[in-house]
């Protein structure tokens, strides 16, 4: 089942499976802005990252002393979400936990996704809710993946990455899936960066961010680009899935990580991980802005 909203300039389609963002299109040129999952490269469009970001180590955490099996990116992305309320121009959807998640992770929350459109861009909202009567650990982060080229005629190679403010952040390696927190380093994102494939042969590029970022896919032979912009969210994701010569761009704004080197696998101790008090709530957000 999916669930569409729009406005004046856009028309967004969100699946109730996995909350997912599966198509943002302009109404008045027909461009298609989301990849629609064509699973030779990568079959998916824009999933929530939720309990998780990355991978952990064996696929597993402990807590209090119990061992919990744990796939990459959480589950989230997915289970079926229930629909909240709809509008014309906004949708949210809601996840709740269950008996069923409580066997991998072991608080009680309420995960709420908000699709909001407004002029020329959609805004993701996150809402995690404590509904537990302890503190709960979690990552939640965004995964949306961009068509490039966004137009026939131009190719991947035609594209750029522009970073604003454009000034270095601290660039996370990885190490198989893996952070290598030793190996940290200065990325070079004071300038644009030509797009090609060959840039993702050490998987996903990952910075540490702070304050409002905003990130463009934008060509010299285009008018039409594609914006992600968020305040303190505190790691971004800029992916492709090397080898392969997919056709899209990820840019992915995370609060929490993949498991380090050096983890030990105790949630409480987890690198980059967010607490929260019960009954307490957490909220971000994201905006993505095409033209």
């Amino acid at each position: 089942m999916t669930v569409t909203i729009e406005n004046a300039q856009l028309i967004a389609t969100i699946a109730e499976s996995g909350a997912e963002l599966i198509s943002l299109k302009s109404k008045e040129t027909g461009i298609e802005y989301i990849w629609q999952g064509d699973p030779q490269f990568w079959g998916r469009h824009a999933p929530v990252l939720f309990p998780f970001v990355g991978k952990l180590k064996e696929d597993s955490y402990t807590y209090q002393g119990k061992t919990y099996s744990m796939g990459q990116h959480g589950f989230a992305r997915d289970m079926d979400f229930t629909v909240l309320n709809q509008g014309a121009e906004s949708v949210s959807l809601s996840l709740k936990s269950t008996e069923e998640t409580r066997k991998n992770y072991p608080f009680d929350f309420e995960l709420v996704i908000t699709y909001e459109l407004g002029g020329e861009g959609i805004t993701t909202h996150y809402q995690v809710e404590n509904t537990g009567k302890e503190e709960m650990f979690f990552a939640i982060g965004g995964h949306p993946a961009f068509n490039v080229p966004l137009e026939e005629g131009l190719t991947f190679e035609d594209y750029y990455m522009a970073f604003s403010p454009q000034k270095s952040r601290l660039r996370l390696p990885l190490a198989g899936p893996f952070i290598d927190f030793d190996q940290r380093t200065i990325g070079q994102t004071n300038t644009n960066l030509a797009l090609n494939h060959q840039l993702f042969e050490q998987d996903a590029l990952i910075y540490e961010t702070k304050g409002l970022n905003a990130y463009s896919i934008r060509s010299e032979k285009s008018c039409h680009s594609v914006t992600l912009s968020y305040k303190d969210m505190p790691y971004v994701g800029i992916w492709s899935p090397y080898p392969k010569e997919a056709p899209f761009v990820c840019i992915e704004p995370w609060c929490g990580v993949a498991d380090t080197l050096s983890t030990t696998g105790n949630l409480i101790e987890k690198f980059g991980i967010n607490q929260l008090a019960a009954n307490e709530l957490f909220k971000t957000k994201y905006s993505i802005t095409v033209s």
